[in-house]
């Protein structure tokens, strides 16, 4: 079965793999490694595709949700949980699901992933439903837990979107939007951590940035949404504020103590002199887009 499987065949550069020199084998997993974002160039219109039904999402309120298994799962896992400090997002905006719960992300849960009811299971716990993009990720395209939950999902009229590393994947049939990234036999034969997993993160890097930006959530390419949560965070904004605006580290200071440490607040108050209660109220009526505040007020 596994010959149908680009990712599951061997890699004919990488046969002599266990005695080559150390410094021949890195530059070759580098070599292959290069391949991947050409692989993911080829389906920039599918990941267009799943923005907009995700930024859709959000606009009705709903919900971003990764499912799947094993790596797959915990990619997902890990882009829903930067979304929070990275742009504020609430806790429940971009959710990831993985087969086996929360102790499959340290360790591995044998069989989870072969359980299509579970998928579904899972999705129905979290009230997956119409206003809601679902994200099924499989290295290999055919895990039954991913098929399971996109199986559901479609049921319940959520937007269906799928990611896969192989052409022609079974999960493609189970989905609104199928984005397909072949990216070939793996150095190590079967080990979709690799490649594969690159594809992955690179491609959900894809998704929640784009769609973040999309609903006004970055100013530029600052991420003015940054939930300062720590020391790091806290003179990140600072140092935002800084660009944005064009002042002192001083005056980013003042004006982020003025704000509550709201970004936004700080940039819209320094650049159009205003309060922060005014500054919020622009924001608000701008849906949270910090240069449609900024264009707006140069309009009137």
């Amino acid at each position: 079965m596994n010959e149908h499987y680009s990712t599951e065949s061997r890699n004919q550069n990488t046969l002599d793999l266990d005695r080559m020199p150390l410094h021949d084998l890195l530059a070759l997993m580098n070599r292959e490694d290069q391949t991947v974002p050409l692989a993911i160039s080829k389906v920039l219109p599918e990941i267009e595709k799943a923005v907009n039904k995700i930024v859709d999402s959000f606009n009705m309120g709903g919900r971003l949700i990764y499912i799947g298994a094993g790596t797959s799962g915990r990619l997902g896992v890990l882009d829903a949980s930067e979304c929070l400090p990275t742009f504020s997002a609430s806790p429940d905006m971009v959710k990831g699901i993985i087969a086996g719960g929360e102790k499959a992300l340290t360790t591995a849960i044998e069989g989870a992933e072969d359980s299509e009811q579970l998928g579904g299971d899972d999705l129905k716990k979290v009230c997956a439903g119409p206003i809601d993009t679902v994200v099924g990720i499989a290295a290999s395209g055919r895990t039954p837990y991913v098929i399971g939950g996109l199986r559901y999902a479609g049921k319940q009229g959520a937007t269906t979107i799928s990611l896969a590393c192989n052409a022609g994947s079974a999960i493609s049939s189970y989905a609104d939007i199928a984005i397909e990234v072949a990216t070939g036999p793996e150095v190590l034969t079967g080990s979709t951590r690799l490649k594969a997993g690159t594809a992955q993160k690179l491609v959900l890097n894809m998704l929640s940035t784009a769609s973040m930006v999309r609903i006004g959530k970055v100013y530029g390419n600052l991420m003015v949404d940054v939930q300062p949560s720590n020391k790091k965070l806290i003179e990140r904004s600072k140092r935002m504020i800084m660009e944005a605006v064009g002042c002192s580290y001083e005056t980013a200071e003042c004006q982020f103590e003025k704000a509550g440490h709201n970004v936004k607040a700080a940039i819209v108050m320094s650049l159009l002199h205003c309060s922060y209660d005014e500054a919020i109220d622009r924001l608000q009526k701008a849906n949270g887009f910090v240069r449609k505040t900024l264009e707006g007020d140069e309009t009137e």
